[in-house]
């Protein structure tokens, strides 16, 4: 009996060790997977700019004899601000021209206070702008009107860029005058971005 019972206290003592199967190490710990970094699908356009454009001006009024066309250039300054794949932005252009629209009256510059709003194609920007324009004439003096527009940037680099632009201006009765004058320009524009 004493063999019956040292037999079973074996057994038990056996059943009651860990089972390890395969290798006696421990087994390595599980890889941790973390979820991947969400990456901007383009440039980011945020920032100052500042640069120049230039390009073709072409002048109408609601009189037969007033118009004309010619170069217009100048200055541009702003900011824009990237949503996303989305971009707002504010800004300022200054134009010459020596555009002569009837004897004794030229165009001499535009100023433009504007605000744009587009979005992004690969490393180039769709956009719609807008807002206030000036125009100032030899002899009849400024005017204010409104401008509206659309235009294409692209970046070259992340500090430059390059573009095209058309824009629609209209002043009505053009300083002590009843003359309605619009304009469209079409200008290519140059920016260095920071």
């Amino acid at each position: 009996m004493k063999s019956a019972v040292t037999t079973t206290a074996a057994a038990l003592a056996l059943l009651a060790q860990p089972v390890l199967a395969g290798n006696i190490e421990a087994p390595a710990p599980e890889p941790i997977i973390s979820s991947p970094a969400i990456t901007p699908t383009g440039p980011d356009w945020t920032g100052f700019y500042g640069g120049v454009q230039l390009g073709y001006a072409d002048v109408d009024s609601n009189v037969a004899g007033v118009d004309g066309d010619g170069l217009i250039g100048g200055l541009i300054a702003g900011y824009d601000y990237d949503f996303g794949t989305f971009v707002l932005g504010a800004g300022i252009d200054y134009d010459f021209a020596d555009i002569t629209l009837t004897p004794g009256v030229d165009l001499e510059n535009v100023l433009r206070v504007r605000l744009r709003g587009g979005v992004e194609v690969g490393n180039g920007l769709l956009y719609a702008t807008g807002g206030y324009a000036e125009a100032d004439a030899s002899t009849l003096g400024s005017e204010d009107g409104y401008f509206i527009g659309a235009g294409y940037d692209y970046l070259i680099t992340d500090q430059f860029s390059i573009g095209g632009e058309i824009l629609y201006h209209e002043f009505d009765n053009y300083g002590p005058t009843t003359i309605d004058v619009d304009a469209t320009t079409f200008q290519v524009r140059g920016a260095f971005r920071f």
